[in-house]
């Protein structure tokens, strides 16, 4: 029964440095057949670099996906195409670069179908509908795989909730990120999927979603724009651990997964 790790958010030097330091070791003592990372918050906090995702795909990370901030970083648009284990939210324009959608396999053959659908409520960037999205990758791809797993990297918690009962019976989860903040709602819905409102960041938690207190406080106070730099104290992994039945493709658990790095 495959046990799959999903991370959220790594957010910046101290998100990064926590990945090298405990995936290889979660790998062995969790016996996570799979671990896959939302990297877009990777490189300073803003976006990813081909450096930096050959780093953590390294460090034992199997996949890394992206989201609003995918082209933050000068020139990933022209490396994203090289990046076989890196895919970009799947309803940006047909026309962007990178690829929609992954599937890798683990050790024992068992493969898993990942892919990120951006929401389109309070959100920056232009994307097609996540929901006919899914359903086209679904439709289309479904059987490339023996299980799916669907990011909803959303600011509205009610469209992430309503993509999971859309969702529900057609993959493995549907797990949400962008708000960097960890939610308890992991559950099991009742055709088979888990959801989790939001995996939460790995990264900083002495912050404001990951950037410095004082300055994120200032910027409130005054509405002056300001360079915010990553934070650096109180670092975790957190995210949510799926296993799937690989007869049907469905979860059967699901649960927070959390660490303080270093390890207490």
């Amino acid at each position: 029964m495959p046990k799959i790790l999903f991370l959220g958010d790594i957010v910046g030097r101290p998100g990064r440095d926590a990945v090298r330091a405990r995936v290889q070791a979660l790998r062995a003592e969790r016996g996570f057949d799979l671990v896959i990372a939302n990297g877009e918050n990777a490189a300073a906090g803003a976006g990813l670099t081909a450096i930096i995702a050959k780093e953590l795909l390294d460090a034992g990370v199997d996949a890394l996906t992206l989201g609003d901030h995918v082209w933050d970083q000068r020139n990933f648009d022209a490396e994203i195409g090289g990046l076989e284990r890196v895919c970009r939210p799947a309803n940006l324009p047909t026309q962007c670069p990178g690829r929609t959608h992954l599937i890798v396999t683990a050790a024992g053959g068992f493969r898993l179908g990942v892919f990120t659908v951006l929401g389109r409520n309070f959100m920056n960037m232009k994307g097609e509908c996540p929901f006919a999205t899914a359903d086209k990758i679904l439709r289309e791809h479904g059987k490339e795989a023996d299980a799916w797993i669907v990011e909803a990297h959303m600011e509205a918690t009610s469209e992430k909730v309503a993509l999971g009962w859309y969702l529900d019976g057609r993959c493995a989860a549907v797990l949400g990120s962008h708000t960097h903040i960890p939610t308890a709602d992991t559950t099991l819905r009742p055709r088979g999927t888990a959801y989790q409102s939001d995996l939460g960041m790995s990264g900083p938690y002495a912050s404001v979603i990951g950037r410095n207190v004082q300055t994120a406080i200032a910027r409130f106070l005054d509405g002056i724009p300001r360079k915010s730099e990553v934070a650096e104290g109180d670092v975790r992994l957190c995210g949510c651990v799926v296993e799937i039945e690989s007869a049907t493709g469905l979860a059967v658990k699901a649960e927070r997964f959390e660490e303080s790095f270093p390890k207490s």
